[in-house]
């Protein structure tokens, strides 16, 4: 497993854990970052990423995508 981070633009992960406190879970649970979905790299800046999640796409900052580990 490795962070959302390492993904490159264009492509499309698995999300396998999220970590971080409850809070911060139920957060991106509620943005549709749950286990065993795929979301794919729109764009990164600076580590910050742009992410398609189903219809939406959702801006994380690089604190954020490094809670997010990808298989």
């Amino acid at each position: 497993m490795m962070p959302l981070t390492m993904a490159k633009a264009g492509e499309t992960v698995t999300i396998k854990k999220i970590t971080g406190k409850d809070e911060i879970r139920l957060h991106l649970a509620e943005l549709g970052f749950v286990v065993d979905s795929e979301v794919t790299v729109v764009n990164e800046i600076a580590g910050n990423l742009i992410i398609q999640v189903k219809e939406s796409r959702i801006a994380l900052d690089k604190t954020m995508a490094n809670r997010i580990l990808i298989g």
